[in-house]
């Protein structure tokens, strides 16, 4: 990075709260359909975990407003490789994440433009021209994105909350009958609502990894994780919930845009159209933001010799224009293997895949602030355990590739460590 500080408070939490809203509250009513209800008891386990996990990360950017977020925290509380482990999976978190956002893209724009998608292929190819728009965003600078990150974020905050606010008086409590609709135990679909709900709080940590190119990054930090994290947490569940009470669990777990149905269901087809519109900036602006942390973070491991010396490199602007394009090349291929999927199961896989390589640095964040922090341990504990809760509810298929993406690294730093 150059001297320039170019990300103040209001960036910060626009990076926040554009990260953790981004595909999740216009998809997840279609995942989370099957369990009716019931998914508001995984909706207040996920914010309360949230909640804690934002004041670990607060507690630890304060105490070193370092770039590479997690990361760095794992490094400084446990030595090189469980800090190359958090990276490593991290980064993987990232590029995962940012395929599933492009596919949610895809289908916000399918809902305005239905022969965009209206094969696997012309999905596939939707989603990869919005993720290469936002690597070309970031390309430009990082100040450039972040005025991107900026006004996405309010582009898509205040009809969100317009939106969730307005439809809760069409909704009945008849409409959430029955509670349970899975035939599951409460126990088994709370958990696995958890792991799904969660995808809707990832972000909340991403103002930590950028620290280096934000202005009183020990003061801006703690603040921006905290207010992103508490407006972006309340937008999400009040929008959420709306939609499984407006519309049958039978259309919804078929649909692309559940969010525009329920909207073209109250309100006529223009109010669907509007809220694709607003889901299509919605997840621009997230894919925007994960484009830039993503690169931020490899670019602080390569710094400190845990990731290939490529990815250390920058342009005259301080951007990690590699880091940028190889972030960008994974994210494709992710979504090219996977295309003849439907865009629902397509990101499903993605989100559920990002979300458990994200729980991992996740547990070794609050692990660190056990360690490292004297303020705080009850809070680091609760979020460590909840961290632990919550990979266990992801599924066999997310974890089985999470943890071979994630041993595939070790030979990469083993190599570095030679080399070195």
């Amino acid at each position: 990075m150059t001297g320039e500080r170019p990300l103040g408070l209001w960036m910060a939490t626009a990076l926040v709260i554009g990260s953790m809203i981004g595909s999740g509250v216009f998809l997840l009513p279609a995942t989370l359909a099957p369990y009716g209800a019931a998914s508001l008891l995984g909706w207040g386990i996920s914010l309360g975990g949230a909640l804690l996990l934002a004041l670990t990360f607060a507690r630890l950017a304060h105490k070193i407003p370092a770039t590479g977020g997690p990361y760095v925290f794992a490094r400084h509380a446990f030595g090189p490789l469980p800090g190359f482990i958090v990276a490593w999976s991290y980064w993987i978190s990232i590029w995962c994440g940012l395929a599933a956002l492009s596919v949610a893209f895809a289908g916000s724009i399918g809902a305005i433009f239905p022969e965009l998608t209206a094969t696997p292929l012309r999905s596939a190819a939707c989603a990869l021209a919005a993720l290469w728009i936002c690597v070309g965003a970031n390309l430009a600078g990082t100040r450039k994105a972040g005025w991107v990150q900026l006004v996405t974020t309010l582009l898509k905050l205040l009809p969100l909350l317009l939106f969730g606010l307005v439809a809760l008086a069409y909704v009945d409590v008849k409409d959430y009958q029955p509670f349970n609709p899975s035939g599951e135990s409460l126990f088994t679909v709370t958990h696995a609502c958890v792991a799904i709900t969660l995808w809707a709080f990832l972000g909340l940590e991403v103002a930590t990894v950028p620290a280096g190119a934000i202005d009183h990054a020990d003061r801006t930090i703690p603040r921006a994780t905290l207010l992103g994290t508490l407006i972006a947490g309340i937008a999400t569940i009040l929008a959420c919930t709306t939609v499984i009470g407006l519309l049958p669990g039978e259309q919804l777990v078929q649909s692309g845009a559940p969010m525009a149905d329920a909207a073209s269901h109250l309100w006529g087809p223009a109010a669907g159209v509007g809220i694709a519109v607003v889901a299509a900036i919605s997840i621009f602006g997230a894919l925007n933001g994960w484009v830039l942390v993503g690169a931020q973070l490899s670019m602080a491991a390569a710094r400190d010799g845990l990731f290939p010396r490529v990815f250390a490199s920058t342009d005259d602007n301080g951007t990690p224009r590699t880091g940028l394009l190889i972030v960008g090349v994974l994210s494709t291929l992710l979504v090219m293997a996977n295309f003849s999927r439907s865009l629902v199961q397509l990101f499903s896989f993605a989100m559920l895949l990002s979300t458990a390589a994200t729980l991992l640095p996740y547990a070794f964040s609050s692990a660190a602030a056990l360690r490292k922090l004297r303020a705080g341990r009850i809070v680091a504990a609760l979020a460590l355990m909840f961290s632990l809760y919550a990979l266990a509810g992801i599924g066999t298929e997310s974890l089985i590739w999470g943890a071979v993406l994630v041993l595939a690294g070790l030979p990469i730093y083993f190599w570095e460590v030679r080399r070195r």
